[in-house]
């Protein structure tokens, strides 16, 4: 018999349904006063569905759910917070043209003069205490829009601190923080569970999970699979909980690139943001480019795939100088280019899968201006089987699909306009490690198909792991180049943070 009482927090046979989707079945999750536990699974695990009816924003078909043992109806966010329950979003909820301080005190703003007027002055200095406590270096009177991502995260993590929540939902708080922010939000988690506070912690990383949770909960396919300490688990056991198979070879490596130059950057310059850029990427190599946040590397990539201008330089295609003005050029000379930003910069959200796959092809596959969409949507279909993308029919609308089957949409399109060169930037950010070992199969299948691929990422296994060399980015230079063989994690620091220079 469960004690119910033990637990600050206890779902029992949650069950949600979208349409032609089982988001959750009978899922129990319980969680303890001042620990802080993991949530894992897949993409479409239905971990985020899960977390929005704590917050109030799903209401469950069925199951019930308790408080410190009583039963209690969570109907709106507004509920939830009230309830001392807060969440920090995937994807960010900040307002981008208001202040950082209205942002954290959004809807709760204090009052003076019998509440006619917002007192400013208390809510300004209530926001830098909160931000102070982060050690974030921002004014909160700063616009959000004018911040960069990194700190717009953390801003979301003061909205949550603001509300003194009793619970604290974390959704892939990491996802766009620099090691040093990771370390300072560790640490006021782990100030947090000292005072009593639960912490709900979602993320992809399993190292950050062994680092910081004390318990695990693992979802798979909307079911609950097991809850456990952490103590007692090994990140190969996670992953096969997860995913229900052995994944065998995280970073598969099976093709050697060949020596022919496919790309080559000269004397690449743009103001501040890139001095003096020299790279070459071979036909079938995968070229890792490596560095901070803010190091230049998708500043980088904008200006070979022609969305930004640069001030001097030049570009080389098969050994042919070419002008790259616009996107448009870009994809006309073999070029591809993975977005950072999927949701803003790469899907139509409202559209649907087929159309997101084959937007890029309707004139070839037109007759006098009329797409075949019979055509349109037996090849959408051959893209979902082959990338095993996860959705009830090539007509669901791609917002309602998880964060990786999104990315996988993306992928395809991409392939569908058969790039000789292609550049990913950040293509496993936010997706689970089924997915990820899905899509470094792809990038060696597509090497192995002469593709030459600009691999940009944060995560240091990834790009050691299925690069063959490897560049490092630091304030817009190139601070170091690797091979294979010879690369390292503490090189590839020293070079990103330290400034030290290393060739290959």
């Amino acid at each position: 018999m469960i004690d119910k009482k033990k637990y600050i927090l206890s779902l029992e046979n949650i069950r949600k349904t979208f349409p032609g989707v089982t988001a959750l079945d009978n899922v129990t999750f319980r969680a303890e006063a001042g620990e802080i536990h993991a949530l894992v699974g897949e993409n479409g695990a239905g971990k985020s569905t899960l977390m929005k009816i704590i917050a109030g924003i799903y209401s469950p078909d069925n199951g019930s759910i308790r408080l410190g043992g009583n039963i209690v109806e969570i109907s709106s966010p507004g509920k939830a917070q009230s309830l001392g329950i807060g969440m920090i979003h995937q994807e960010l909820a900040l307002v981008p043209y208001l202040t950082v301080g209205q942002n954290i005190y959004l809807g709760r703003e204090p009052h003076r003069y019998l509440k006619a007027f917002i007192d400013w002055k208390k809510l300004y200095n209530m926001a830098e205490e909160q931000l102070g406590a982060l050690k974030l270096e921002v004014d909160p009177k700063t616009f959000v829009i004018d911040i960069p991502i990194a700190q717009q995260q953390m801003v979301e993590v003061a909205k949550a601190l603001s509300i003194n929540a009793k619970i604290i939902i974390m959704d892939e708080p990491t996802s766009a923080l620099t090691d040093k922010e990771t370390r300072i939000l560790f640490g006021v988690m782990r100030s947090l569970k000292e005072q009593g506070i639960t912490i709900i912690y979602i993320s992809h990383r399993l190292e950050e999970i062994f680092e910081i949770a004390d318990r695990v909960t693992v979802l798979r396919d909307g079911l609950h699979i097991a809850t456990s300490l952490i103590s007692d688990l090994s990140q190969d056991d996670i992953v096969r909980m997860m995913v229900g198979r052995e994944l065998g070879d995280l970073y598969p490596k099976n093709t050697i690139p060949q020596e022919n130059c496919i790309l080559e950057v000269k004397n690449l310059s743009s103001g501040k943001l890139l001095k003096d850029i020299n790279f070459h990427l071979n036909k079938g190599e995968v070229l890792g480019i490596s560095g901070l946040i803010g190091a230049g590397r998708t500043e980088l990539a904008r200006a070979i795939f022609g969305i930004d201008s640069f001030d001097s330089g030049e570009i080389f295609i098969d050994g042919t100088k070419v002008s790259i003005n616009s996107p448009g050029e870009a994809i006309r000379m073999g070029l591809g280019f993975l977005t950072e930003d999927r949701k803003e910069q790469g899907l139509f959200m409202g559209m649907s899968v087929r159309e997101n796959i084959t937007i890029g092809v309707l004139k070839k596959f037109s007759t006098f201006g009329f797409p075949s969409f019979r055509k349109l949507k037996i090849l959408a279909g051959k893209f979902i089987k082959q990338m095993n993308i996860r959705t009830p029919n090539v007509n669901q609308k791609v917002k309602n699909l998880s964060g990786g089957n999104q990315q996988k949409v993306l992928i395809a399109r991409w392939l569908n306009l058969n790039p000789g060169i292609l550049i990913l930037d950040e293509p496993t950010r936010g997706i689970d490690v089924g997915a990820k070992a899905e899509i470094y199969a792809l990038i060696d299948r597509l090497a192995g198909e002469g593709v030459g691929i600009i691999l940009i990422s944060s995560e240091l296994p990834e790009i050691i792991g299925i690069s063959d060399r490897i560049i490092v980015i630091r304030q817009g230079e190139i601070t170091g180049e690797f091979t294979r063989e010879e690369v390292t994690q503490d090189k590839i620091m020293q070079c990103a943070a330290a400034g030290g220079r290393y060739a290959s």
